[in-house]
């Protein structure tokens, strides 16, 4: 798993009632955090970081990793929960193409156009036989995606 550390900037109206809120709370984390909150409401801070752990682009930006799966794509190379995964070239593009724009949709076309440079001229169903190749290595139940999902009558996305 990887964390990225993410600023955010609120209003001190926002953290006013935000660190209210957090104060009341029952949760430790949240009453620690309470007080950020009334710093920034207070005007002695104007942003907090925070760090989110999950599926981001890690500090080596060659690396997206999304839950199990991990693509680098300086090496060109794939892995699921460690384990090489051997993709052709066009399957390894196609996948890495959908990671790096990660919950974007996009059609059979736009897929196309970006991994082959050039105007859409490939039946339809082309694309869809790498996307079923790529579930098939990637996928722990191809028939349930969890990674490379179908968004019907539009086109593929990879899982946010």
């Amino acid at each position: 798993m990887v964390t990225r550390r993410t600023r955010i900037d609120i209003t001190p109206a926002e953290a006013a009632e935000l660190s209210h809120a957090l104060f009341s709370s029952d949760s430790a984390l949240a009453r620690d955090l309470a007080p950020v909150f009334s710093d920034i409401a207070a005007g002695r801070l104007s942003a907090v970081e925070v760090a989110i752990d999950g599926a981001t682009h890690s500090d080596d930006e060659n690396l997206i990793v999304i839950g199990e799966l991990a693509i680098n794509t300086a090496s060109r190379t794939v892995a699921l929960s460690g384990t090489p995964v051997q993709l052709t070239p066009k399957e390894f593009d196609i996948l890495a193409f959908l990671a790096a724009n990660r919950g974007t949709v996009f059609s059979k076309e736009e897929i196309y156009q970006a991994v082959w440079n050039d105007r859409y001229l490939l039946d339809s169903s082309n694309i869809m036989a790498f996307i079923r190749k790529i579930r098939k290595k990637i996928e722990p139940e191809p028939d349930n995606p969890r990674y490379l999902l179908t968004v019907w009558g539009v086109g593929y996305k990879m899982c946010e």
